[in-house]
């Protein structure tokens, strides 16, 4: 059984023992997360909400709080001048625990 979730605007398609990485989002490393904007799950008899099913339920735990990979942005202008920055994005990986109806 899948579905997919919105979380902080991005909608992911999950399972169960999936491992997703979000925007991030706050709280410890362990803890329970409950998201309740599940706008469809699949199976053998699909639910489509609108804009949300009602009483749909993902629970997951925060595994990790980090920060991606280095992304590095240069800017140059031939004679004129050369700047180069980096930026590393915080991000939370979330364990799919279970999907509740």
């Amino acid at each position: 059984m899948y579905s997919v979730v919105e979380i902080k605007g991005h909608q992911y398609r999950v399972a169960e023992g999936d491992i997703i990485d979000v925007q991030r989002m706050e709280g410890d490393v362990g803890s329970t997360v409950k998201l309740d904007r599940v706008l469809f799950m699949g199976g053998d008899s699909p639910k489509i909400g609108a804009p949300v099913v009602d009483g749909a339920v993902i629970e997951a735990e925060i595994i990790r709080q980090a920060r991606s990979r280095k992304v590095i942005v240069s800017k140059r202008k031939p004679g004129l001048y050369r700047k180069k920055n980096g930026h590393r994005q915080y991000y939370t990986a979330l364990k799919i625990k279970s999907i509740k109806a």
